[in-house]
């Protein structure tokens, strides 16, 4: 009885952290070919104005950096060590500085590994998933070795 209960409580903790870290808030939509998506602000953050298309860079603070999702919207921060991270949910703001793995990717053209808060994020996936790169070079790089 103890192991059925133990059982049921670990599938319901796990349902709850699922669905918080998924929440399917609206994200921005209704891009216009040619329109500009990004506006850059006075401190440095960019923030949507127009839903990218895939293959567009997006910002930082617009990606869960735990889902490597593009959210939309505006990220709860996480800073750590100097660096400004961001994540969608309470989960993802305690997962940040306690795991290296969430802070780092594999920039697809170098195949080296990337620090996600100084990446240069791409949107890739017809799901908002995102690709970080060592920079904008690579990105392009990248491009002209898929042609």
């Amino acid at each position: 009885m103890i192991k059925q209960f133990n059982k049921i409580t670990m599938v319901v903790f796990a349902t709850i952290v699922f669905i918080s870290c998924n929440n399917n808030a609206p994200k921005e939509s209704g891009a216009i070919g040619g329109e500009p998506f990004k506006k850059e602000l006075a401190d440095h953050k960019v923030i949507a104005t127009s839903r990218p298309n895939k293959g567009d860079q997006v910002s930082n603070n617009l990606v869960c950096m735990v889902n490597d999702e593009y959210m939309g919207k505006q990220q709860l921060e996480v800073p750590f060590e100097g660096k400004m991270y961001y994540g969608c949910c309470e989960m993802c703001k305690e997962r940040i500085p306690n795991d290296a793995k969430v802070r780092m990717a594999i920039d697809p053209y170098s195949l080296k590994k990337v620090d996600k808060a100084t990446a240069y994020i791409v949107l890739i996936g017809n799901q908002d998933e995102v690709a970080y790169f060592e920079s904008k070079h690579n990105y392009d790089a990248f491009l002209r070795s898929a042609q």
